[in-house]
């Protein structure tokens, strides 16, 4: 028993049996719902409230909670930081309207009802953070607080906070009378408008005004938006272009591009062709990742790849996303792309990419650190505002550092950007060593804050997580004239609501509520923590 006793109050020993039960009870499933990491939390409160109760004094040094902090919010902005910046260009400025009311909405809620019944503003950031499931707004709660009844509030109103925005995202095309299928069809017309794929197809060269010409002197790229491939002249094994490559009459040729820009391609060109260009020993068609640090931020352009390679990239891959190459495009870390070379420069071309998985793979923590203090003295800055000092905070701090220094990419021979499994590793380290000490702080404090309130609390965070959505439907249907389902992907991604968006897309084959979840996210995840800072502070 004595060795028992001992053994509990260790911090160390405490620390990971929290984590490890956490994670455990996290991946149980009932009917396809789990906490995941989040039930970390939970299992912590419980600790503390035995801890409590039995009278034990114990006591998890700061520090790992402040580590946890920075490293969890430093990877949440390196994360968001590329596509909290493109979005506003690039989705579309209604998505992140929608976003934008669904969670000042919910702030909107939780504060009124913090005035009207009288409930303490940190417990109500708590319930606010719950109830959107925002782990960060969390952080950023207790960070400027230095409060313990945020994180009960937040475990009172997460539970709700998940299974509420599942039911509401299941039960909303009945009550609002949608017809899903038919907003399929009208999301596929509008996207391949919007951004239409990416194909190929080969032509044979059958204009006059072309015979003769090199691709440099027809300008092929500026006058279609299409990229050649491959030229196989009659008789002959086809080869990889350069720029004084030249077309003459009854060449075949393999353009990659957009089906407007084949279209113009064949205009200039000449007649699309059923017959194949088979492949030749005399060029390689192949996918490089860029790991290589020298041509990140580089354009195409400057690269420069016709003439110094009698190479050209035909595709692009980002997040899985495939993009038309052009000139001005930067490479980013991590880019996958489709190279048409000459096979006697393919040494060349992989010794510039780099095309190495394991670099990418790895993780150096000189850019992670550099970053983090520069977010922490980011923080400690303090802004004049009228009579008194404004200051960002270790939250707020780092969150910016972050979110500017992904979007950067690299300063000199810095790469900010950390990979994915880098960044989900040191993320979910981050989280656990943050909630633990959290969780064992609220429940010292549960019984006498339930005591206090009442069980009205969960009725509070059921509240948060329910207007909100009802609000955001409205507006994005019957205002901003939104497809429905990208509204209910804008409403899980305001709502930061990964389960939500899995119940949605069990709802539909078109990927809309995943291009409108990923486009807000990003902004919605901001702006809970920006919010929650304020309101633990008041």
């Amino acid at each position: 028993m004595d060795f028992l006793m001992e053994l509990i109050t260790k911090d160390y020993f405490v620390l990971f049996l929290i984590i490890g039960l956490g994670i455990a009870i996290g991946k149980i499933k009932i009917k396809g719902i789990y906490f995941d990491l989040s039930a970390v939390i939970f299992v912590a409160i419980f600790f503390g409230y035995l801890y409590d109760s039995f009278g034990i004094e114990f006591n998890l040094p700061p520090i790992i909670q402040s580590v946890g902090l920075v490293l969890f919010i430093y990877t949440i902005g390196m994360q968001a930081g590329p596509s909290f910046f493109n979005a506003f260009r690039e989705q579309g400025i209604k998505l992140i309207v929608l976003a934008g009311i669904t969670v000042i909405s919910a702030a909107i809620v939780a504060i009124s009802l913090s005035y009207a019944y009288d409930v303490d503003m940190k417990m109500m950031t708590g319930l606010l953070t719950g109830a959107l499931t925002s782990t960060p707004g969390l952080a950023a709660a207790i960070e400027s607080s230095h409060s313990p009844l945020a994180s009960i509030g937040y475990g009172i109103a997460y539970p709700f906070g998940v299974l509420g925005v599942i039911l509401f995202v299941k039960l909303s095309p009945n009550i609002f009378k949608v017809d899903l299928k038919k907003e399929e069809e009208l999301f596929k017309i509008n996207s391949q408008s919007n951004t239409p794929p990416i194909s190929n197809r080969n032509f044979i060269v059958s204009n006059d005004g072309v015979n003769g010409k090199s691709i440099r002197e027809l300008n092929i790229r500026f006058m279609t938006k299409a990229n050649i491939s491959r030229i196989m002249k009659p008789n002959q094994e086809s080869v990889s272009p350069t720029p004084e490559s030249i077309l003459e009459t009854g060449d075949m040729v393999k353009a990659v591009g957009t089906e407007n820009a084949l279209k113009r391609f064949e205009v200039l060109i000449g007649k699309i062709t059923d017959k194949k260009i088979p492949r030749s020993g005399a060029y390689d068609i192949k996918w490089y990742v860029i790991s290589n640090k020298n041509v990140v931020n580089k354009t195409i352009l400057e690269l420069n790849l016709l003439e110094n390679y009698l190479a050209t990239i035909t595709r692009i891959r980002r997040a899985g996303i495939d993009l038309s190459p052009h000139p001005t495009t930067r490479l980013r870390y991590g880019d996958k792309i489709l190279v048409s070379c000459t096979k006697g420069n393919v040494p060349a071309i992989t010794d510039l990419f780099g095309d190495s998985l394991k670099h990418i793979g790895e993780t150096s923590f000189l850019p992670v650190a550099f970053g983090i203090v520069i977010g922490v003295f980011v923080g400690a800055i303090a802004f004049p505002l009228g009579n008194f000092h404004f200051k960002l905070g270790l939250t707020g701090g780092v969150l910016i550092a972050a979110l500017l220094l992904s979007w950067k990419g690299k300063t000199g021979p810095i790469i900010w950007n950390l990979s994915g499994p880098a960044n989900q590793v040191l993320r979910q380290f981050g989280l656990l060593m943050f909630l633990t000490p959290v969780g064992l702080k609220a429940g010292e404090s549960l019984v006498s804050a339930i005591a206090e309130h009442g069980m009205i609390l969960f009725v509070y965070g059921a509240v948060i997580t329910l207007i909100p959505m009802l609000i955001s439907v409205v507006i994005g249907r019957y205002i901003l004239k939104l497809n429905f389902l990208s509204i209910l992907g804008a409403l899980t991604g305001g709502m930061t609501s990964t389960p939500g968006l899995s119940a949605t897309d069990s709802m539909t084959e078109s990927d809309a509520p995943q291009v409108a979840y990923a486009a807000v996210y990003p902004f919605a995840l901001v702006l809970i923590i920006i919010i929650a800072e304020i309101m633990g502070i008041l």
